[in-house]
């Protein structure tokens, strides 16, 4: 069936549409479109400045100087950041700066090297 999802309860494929909700045959399972598409959608893609796709263990550069809360210290554009690890949140780069230590970055302030 084209367009159908499967039932998300008991995995039929015989479910259908019904205006704007999909209903299982089987098991009498009903939901509506706007939860099928987002359930589809879950796959997180991150990109840096650019739109570039990032992956884990990339390798990227600073785009901007970036100052460290609580000290003076500043990370220099340019400066080269290997093997990330991409993260859930606000902050969705993981990674260690060679002379800062272990820190998180947000992926605006990147670009992918």
């Amino acid at each position: 069936m084209s367009g159908v999802p499967s039932c998300p309860q008991c995995q039929s494929e015989f479910a259908y549409a019904d205006g704007n909700q999909f209903i299982c045959p089987e098991c009498g399972h009903e939901w509506s479109a706007a939860s099928a598409a987002s359930a589809e959608e879950q796959v997180r893609v991150w990109k840096d400045a650019y739109g570039n796709a990032l992956h884990d263990g990339d390798s990227v550069t600073v785009i901007k100087d970036l100052k460290i809360k609580g000290s003076s210290a500043v990370v220099k554009v340019g400066t080269k950041v290997k093997n990330i690890r991409l993260i859930e949140g606000d902050h969705d780069i993981d990674c260690k700066i060679e002379g800062f230590g272990s820190m998180q970055l947000k992926s605006e302030f990147i670009k992918k090297a």
